[in-house]
């Protein structure tokens, strides 16, 4: 394995177990434990076999450590993500905050990522991290926005200065330049920087997707996408 592969995965893990900017750490490791058991989940097994899924009625088999809520959402975006609109997400935000919502989003896909990798790796799945004591830091970007999607986001011309440097700056680079995926998650940046600091490795930066004279992995760019695209087919992702 590429060394930064295996620096970016183990970081990645780690950080499941912090304080985040909105979930406390034992709520995230919840949140990753959830998202494991949420493939035995009959229910979901249930909802994603039917045409529809709300036609499928019943309650989740949870571990019972997160709400009704977070365990829908959790649930929903591990086992059926295609099918799920913005009814649904308004439902399951209730009165909380969206900016909870993103992060939670972020602990599935980091854990989902980590443990599919290990999988098709031949490795075994990683135990949880253990909480790390201090409290979430609760700070919403000043310069956040509507849209593009369900929630708000941060677009690298609002970044302030109180801001992390969410989209890698480097003089005149930015690495991540404000595509729609960028912005998923940038409402809480330091969720989203939790995201793509362990993406990029596992797939490409986006300077290296640009340069098509250059093969920086053991594939090839065309091999890469055409990976990439069977795999977004069959989670029904239509980005």
């Amino acid at each position: 394995m590429r060394s930064e592969l295996s620096t970016e995965v183990a970081r990645g893990w780690r950080r499941i177990g912090q304080p985040g900017t909105w979930l406390t750490a034992t709520e995230r490791v919840a949140i990753a434990a959830e998202t494991r058991h949420a493939l035995r989940c009959p229910l979901c097994a249930a909802r994603k076999a039917a045409l529809s899924p709300g036609s499928v009625a019943g309650e989740h088999a949870s571990l019972g450590r997160l709400s009704a809520a977070d365990v829908e959402a959790v649930h929903r975006i591990r086992a059926d993500s295609g099918r799920l609109g913005e009814a649904w997400f308004r439902s399951v935000l209730g009165d909380g905050r969206e900016e909870r919502y993103v992060e939670l989003v972020s602990v599935v896909v980091v854990t989902v990522a980590v443990d599919t990798f290990r999988l098709a790796a031949g490795l075994p799945e990683l135990k949880l991290p253990a909480p790390e004591a201090g409290e979430p830091r609760r700070v919403r970007p000043a310069g956040a926005t509507a849209g593009p999607g369900w929630t708000a986001s941060l677009r690298p011309e609002n970044v302030g200065p109180d801001d992390p440097n969410l989209f890698r700056e480097t003089g005149e680079l930015r690495e991540r330049r404000g595509a729609n995926i960028h912005l998923a998650l940038s409402l809480v940046p330091h969720s989203m920087i939790h995201w793509w600091d362990m993406f990029e490795p596992m797939y490409m930066a986006g300077p290296e997707m640009r340069e098509f004279d250059t093969e920086f992995r053991a594939i090839s760019h065309a091999q890469l996408e055409m990976l990439a695209a069977r795999v977004a087919a069959l989670n029904r992702c239509e980005y």
